[in-house]
């Protein structure tokens, strides 16, 4: 990997100098040459994670994030593995979701219910239910409001064994949709997050699911924020305490296991601007929603977005391979924003990292790395980044001396990494 950083305290500029600035930061850090990528070092078991006016959290874990740039506000422990409860339901309803829109299953279609998914879901279990009936059929749009509004353990059952046969494969489905959307660390072991050892998720991921949720079913999005649903003449309010306590608040999931404690994925929006927070493990459902409401109205208070680089903007330049050019300039497809704090105090880092050098020829908009932006020790945002011109292959000559060159820096990493 080849990488490169300085830190960079936010000036008070106006936005093109800030770019300018950041611009030379980058291309400055590519020039460094290689070396190992940074990893995201979330504060483990810290409470005041941000520098300089942070937010001190209660929940043991907890992330906030802006959902338009996927700019990381706040985080604690992001990175740990807990049990989700039934938040992991957002897992099951996506996989519907995208079935829905690829055109495999249809709103209308109608699942049977099985006296497994009655006897261990519904009413005789019970937990969350949206009571469906045994032996009866349900239209998949219902089942979908049983399961986000009612936080129904039978309607995602009912789902599971509609769609992939049992709840098994359909985990199987989960897990393998959670690797495609850039999720490496859940499991899943059943539809609706009820006490088994497979089931685990980060807040991280979590954050990563609804916002994936919000951007890409804004329709679908919508039955999140429905009040109530009556199935089987049983009325039920939404369990998100969010909707009727803070403004702006429009959608996602509560979840309780006695393994995982209480938490809650929520998101609220303001004046264009949409947050979404999630925590886990608290002792108490008061507190799950004070905190929530707390970290969310923090975020709208303190931050505003600021763009770094413009879409198609050159960001900086990574080293080529046996090119008719020695670097090739790389962009972001769209424009790379980072949320910082009003008060001026967020120290950034920005750096380039790249698997490099890269081989000619190269294609314009070829992917190559990713432009990553911290805020103190933790990744406030990155973005994928693209190759902005064509190289074509350089000369004989310009490759031998391109290969005795690496062949000269693999020697030196190997002897470096002996000592």
């Amino acid at each position: 990997m080849a990488s490169g950083s300085i830190p960079l305290k936010r000036p008070q500029f106006a936005a093109r100098s800030w770019r300018t600035l950041l611009a030379a930061l980058v291309t400055f850090g590519v020039a460094l040459g290689p070396t190992a990528q940074a990893a995201n070092q979330s504060v483990q078991g810290a409470k005041k994670v941000v520098e300089d006016g942070g937010y001190d959290a209660d929940a043991p874990t907890a992330i906030l994030i802006e959902a338009g740039s996927g700019s990381v506000l706040f985080e604690k422990n992001a990175d740990e593995l807990r049990a989700p409860s039934s938040m992991m339901k957002l897992m099951t309803v996506e996989l519907v979701f995208d079935a829905l829109t690829r055109g495999d299953i249809k709103l209308t279609d109608e699942y049977r219910v099985s006296e497994n998914s009655w006897r261990k879901g519904g009413a005789p279990a019970g937990a969350s239910t949206m009571f469906a009936a045994i032996n009866s059929r349900v239209p998949v749009a219902d089942l979908l409001r049983g399961a986000i509004i009612q936080s129904g353990n039978d309607s995602c059952m009912i789902l599971a064994e509609g769609i992939a046969g049992g709840e098994t494969a359909f985990a199987e489905k989960m897990t393998a949709r959670a690797r495609a959307l850039g999720m490496p660390k859940s499991t899943f072991a059943n539809s609706n997050g009820l006490p088994d050892p497979g089931n685990k998720m980060t807040v991280r991921e979590l954050g990563v699911l609804a916002r994936h949720i919000v951007r890409t079913y804004p329709e679908f999005y919508k039955l999140f924020g429905e009040r109530e649903f009556t199935w089987n003449k049983i009325r039920q309010q939404n369990r998100n305490p969010l909707l009727a306590t803070l403004d702006g608040a429009d959608g996602f999931k509560t979840g309780y296991t006695k393994d995982g404690g209480y938490g809650m994925v929520g998101s609220a929006i303001r004046d264009g601007m949409r947050l979404i927070v999630v925590i886990n493990g608290l002792d108490d459902p008061d507190d799950r929603a004070t905190e929530a409401k707390k970290l969310l109205e923090w975020g709208f208070k303190n931050f505003e977005a600021r763009t770094l680089f413009a879409a198609d903007q050159t960001v900086g330049f990574a080293k080529v391979f046996g090119g008719e050019s020695r670097s090739v300039a790389l962009s972001a497809k769209e424009p790379v924003k980072v949320m910082v704090q009003k008060n001026g105090s967020d120290k950034l880092i920005a750096r380039v990292v790249y698997k490099g050098p890269v081989r000619a020829p190269i294609e314009p908009g070829q992917p190559v790395g990713v432009i990553k932006v911290w805020r103190g020790a933790n990744i406030a945002v990155e973005t994928p980044l693209y190759t902005a011109a064509a190289v074509g292959t350089g000369s004989t000559m310009r490759r031998a001396v391109d290969g005795a060159g690496e062949l000269v820096i693999g020697l030196f990493r190997a002897g470096a990494e002996k000592l």
